[in-house]
């Protein structure tokens, strides 16, 4: 039951936290593209590397917290689907270049950054 009321809580704000920065991101760079979630999808890669890794290789992240943090927090903030809807409306609009970059620098920047992540906690242990 805690883990679960983890996981509840933990998606609510990774939720919050994707509807605000993408929010914002939009507002900086605009809407040609699909700025905001390519920015949470990154973010999110990054420090699902960083939790995943610290939490298995010491004791600095309980696992009931690890699994809050990473299948609520992560999941609550990244948004495959999202990405999915919205590569596909570039396709459906004709823009065929802009969703083939969409999913190339989406898959091989966020696979980077969860390389990244585990990168920097195998820096220190």
């Amino acid at each position: 039951m805690k883990t679960a009321a983890f996981i509840a809580l933990f998606c609510a704000g990774g939720g919050l936290t994707r509807y605000y920065l993408s929010g914002w991101i939009y507002s900086i760079l605009g809407r040609t593209l699909p700025y905001g979630t390519f920015a949470v999808n990154v973010i999110g890669s990054f420090f699902i590397g960083l939790v995943m890794e610290l939490g298995l290789q010491s004791t600095a992240i309980p696992s009931t917290l690890r699994v809050g943090l990473t299948v609520g927090f992560m999941g609550g903030l990244t948004t495959f689907s999202t990405f999915s809807y919205e590569t596909l409306m570039m396709l459906e609009d004709g823009r065929i270049l802009a969703s083939f970059i969409n999913i190339l620098s989406s898959v091989s920047i966020c696979l980077a950054f969860t390389w990244l992540g585990i990168l920097a906690v195998r820096a220190f242990y």
